[in-house]
């Protein structure tokens, strides 16, 4: 008797328990791609509850090779003592496998707690994308997003409700219900901004809200996976995918109706200094980051705040005169939160009711030391200011430091960037503001041999007051990078890697290597020059640009052969000139926006040269500058004379590979037979047809395949027919010995010089021999 009593005891409290799913959310940290092509992708999954915090089941994904786990850890609760509402949080890391294009995540189990719409069991899930893009050039940042554990609202004071949906890469982030999810008379659903917005009368309850978000970027990118393959993505395309999906799950209480709903009577209002909703925040690692939120109910009292952040986030709750309250959020991040993008979501609390809820992000940078001056190894910046500062450029970012106690009698809080959404952190002896080039109101100026990025610190203005009791702060500061690139340091031919420096403030790096096949993933290594070649062979070359500039493209100008190392011998043999594709076989792809792959049949020079060298010319221009040498593509003759760039671009750089050495043995000139010369010509014309037959395709790279290419030689036409007539005359004579017989040799000389005189004429239209 008394083990079936326990029995039922134990199913109640495994009943209770399991009825305590509050919902939960999923936020990815920007995926690590290694060269060798691995992926890891790692993601915080926060799940709300009522009375149990610390279990949590583990994901499935069809498309990884492993996961680690950390521990269940709770980082917030109820503090009441009644376990009305807790919060827990895991770290996650997946291990991807090998050249997928995308990951998904799902969990599911049971049960919801107790709710209106009849809900148990749920299901979590998460798709990201994890193919590079075209514009960041970078794989995808999905969009982050949370909510506190317990959501109440009163029934007549419910309007609407704003959730969190910030993405990262400034895609547009769109919000609708699951197939699955309950369908809630008079609430709706802004898709735009993720709203819910009350329609009509709405029951008092318990309701389940399963939203899923999805973001779009804003303009058309190409997605480009490990093994080579591209494709576009397309905003003019209604049917294209979204790059990332996840689903947010809550529970939302309707409360009974107030006699008033104005904030601030028994509804927490919100006070200065606490952030507004949507604010994005900066933090560095190993500074700590502090964070006031003020908030104030007269009819009421605030007993704490709930909060939806990282784990070791502190909270230090206060309680003032007149109703209200603060509480001080820090939190300092670590090394495994660089370039996490941190949602933090807080709502005030009353026994009776609830403030709204507002969100915030976080985007936490590498760490920096700061001293006097600027820092040795980083970029130079045409700020100054009188005291201590620093300004840190790098690749697509910007940092900049100021000493506290050069600011005396500033209020900290009230700081922001030119975007006041975008608000400034602070540590014990810095103020600190962090953006990309891309946010923040960052603006881009460009002058006669410079690009500025430029930003300020500000003083938030509010709308309300006429009058200010504190100092106010404008304060530009910007970085700059130089249009014009030298090369910073000799290089070897056989080395692929080619840094151009703009003095100490960027650095391009251009790549430039050899590839064994088509698939364009197995490098050619220094070692194995001269790379061997054979006639008809194909040779596979990849430029690339790396570069963490936004906006910028690499544009091919030139591509040329010559039998040594030296670009300027007369000798040569354009493949690619002014931009025009010139050689037949040549098929350039653009693979994005920074790098191509060429792929062309081998050749040779004529004569006893058995090498060849490529020397290609490229700049990089704005991608939104149509007066740069990038937007004019092709330069045929008439284009040449009508424009000239006069864009935003950098220099034109050289870069050499090779040498191609080839394994076949040439054919003495003897061997050359009337019917192998008419083979030549005929496979000539043949190619010709070809290529007036390709002229009308479209090709994947901006430039135009020209017609064939005019050779330049510095052997003229007359000398080369002397040397044949020299060549026939010593076979002439070697006949007229061993044959005796003049009158032949006469006849044999004349079709000898007529052979020759065709050939010559032939190989002053193509020098370089295919065969």
């Amino acid at each position: 008797m008394a083990a079936c009593v326990l029995l039922m005891l134990l199913a109640v409290l495994r009943l209770t328990s399991a009825e305590d799913f509050h919902g939960d959310n999923i936020s990815f940290i920007k995926p690590h791609k290694d060269p060798d092509g691995n992926i890891q992708v790692a993601f915080h999954h926060q799940q709300n509850g009522r009375n149990n915090c610390v279990h949590s089941s583990p994901f499935t994904c069809e498309e990884c090779k492993s996961f680690v786990h950390s521990i269940v850890m709770q980082t917030d609760q109820d503090n009441t003592g009644q376990g009305r509402w807790c919060q827990s949080g895991r770290f996650t890391q997946a291990n991807v496998l090998l050249n997928v294009s995308h990951i998904s995540l799902s969990n599911k189990g049971c049960c919801w707690a107790t709710n209106n719409d009849m809900k148990t069991n749920w299901t979590a899930y998460a798709h990201m994308d994890l193919r590079t893009r075209s514009d960041t050039e970078t794989l995808n940042n999905c969009p982050v997003t949370t909510t506190v554990s317990s959501l109440r609202v009163h029934q007549n004071c419910f309007s609407n409700m704003h959730l969190l949906a910030y993405d990262p890469d400034g895609d547009h982030v769109k919000c609708h219900w699951p197939a699955d999810a309950a369908v809630h008379k008079n609430i709706t659903l802004n898709e735009n901004t993720c709203t819910l917005e009350k329609t009509g009368h709405v029951s008092e309850g318990v309701y389940v809200f399963e939203i899923m978000l999805q973001d779009f970027p804003t303009k058309r990118i190409s997605l480009s996976n490990g093994n080579g393959t591209s494709k576009y993505w397309e905003t003019s395309d209604e049917n294209a995918s979204p790059l990332c999906k996840l689903k947010l799950q809550f529970l939302l209480k309707i409360l009974p109706s107030l006699p008033i709903c104005e904030l601030g009577h028994v509804q927490p209002n919100f006070l200065d200094p606490t952030p507004k909703h949507g604010d994005v925040l900066h933090a560095t690692v190993g500074d700590e980051l502090v964070l006031h939120t003020k908030a104030q109910a007269h009819r009421a009292t605030i007993n704490g705040f709930q909060v939806s952040g990282p784990h070791n986030m502190n909270k230090e709750f206060a309680d003032g005169e007149h109703g209200k309250a603060d509480l001080t959020l820090t939190w300092t991040p670590q090394h495994s939160d660089v370039y996490r993008v941190v949602p933090v979501c807080f709502t005030a609390e009353t026994n009776e009711s609830q403030s709204e809820m507002r969100c915030v992000v976080v985007m936490v940078s590498k760490p920096a030391s700061f001293h006097d001056g600027v820092n040795e190894g980083m970029f130079e910046s045409s700020f100054t200011l009188t005291g201590p500062t620093v300004v840190t450029c790098a690749g697509n970012r910007m940092m900049v430091a100021i000493k506290r106690s050069t600011l005396p009698d500033v209020d900290v809080n009230s700081l922001s960037l030119n975007d006041p959404s975008c608000l400034v952190t602070y540590n014990a002896t810095h103020i600190i503001g962090s953006m990309l080039f891309s946010n923040c109101g960052t603006t881009i100026e460009d002058e006669e041999k410079y690009i500025f990025f430029r930003n300020q610190i500000q003083t938030l203005r509010d709308p309300l007051k006429v009058v200010f009791r504190r100092k106010t702060v404008k304060i530009g500061f910007s970085c700059q990078f130089p249009k014009t690139a030298t090369i910073s340091s000799s290089y070897d031919i056989q080395k692929s890697d080619y840094i151009f420096s703009h003095s100490r403030l960027d650095t391009f790096s251009y790549l430039f290597d050899v590839y064994t096949d088509g698939s364009f993933t197995n490098k050619v290594q220094p070692s194995a020059f001269p790379v061997q070649v054979d006639f008809l062979q194909n040779i596979y070359l990849s430029l690339k640009a790396e570069s963490g500039l936004a906006n910028v493209r690499l544009f091919l100008d030139s591509c040329k052969a010559t039998p040594d190392d030296n670009p300027d011998n007369d000798d040569f043999y354009d493949l690619v000139k002014e931009g025009c594709v010139k050689d037949p076989s040549l098929r350039v792809e653009t693979v994005d926006r920074l790098s191509f792959h060429l792929e062309f049949q081998a050749f040779r020079f004529d004569g006893d040269n058995d090498q060849v060298y490529i020397t290609c010319t490229i700049l990089m221009c704005d991608v939104n500058d149509l007066l740069s040498r990038c937007a004019m593509g092709c330069l045929n003759e008439e284009f040449r004379r009508r424009r000239r760039a006069v864009g935003m671009q950098t220099s034109m750089q050289s870069m050499t590979q090779g040498p191609f050495q080839f394994v076949s043995e040439a054919l003495p000139s003897g061997a050359v037979h009337h019917n192998n010369a008419e083979m030549m010509r005929e496979d000539a014309e043949m190619m010709q047809a070809d290529v007036r037959e390709n002229a009308d395709m479209d090709d994947v790279y901006v430039m135009k395949k020209s017609d064939a290419p005019k050779p330049v030689s510095g052997e003229t036409k007359l000398s080369r027919v002397r040397m044949e007539m020299k060549k026939m005359l010593s076979t002439n004579i070697s006949t007229m010995v061993f044959g005796g017989a003049c009158s032949l040799s006469v006849v044999v000389s004349a079709v000898a010089i007529a052979y020759h005189a065709r050939k010559s004429k032939g190989k002053d239209q193509k020098p370089l021999l295919a065969s």
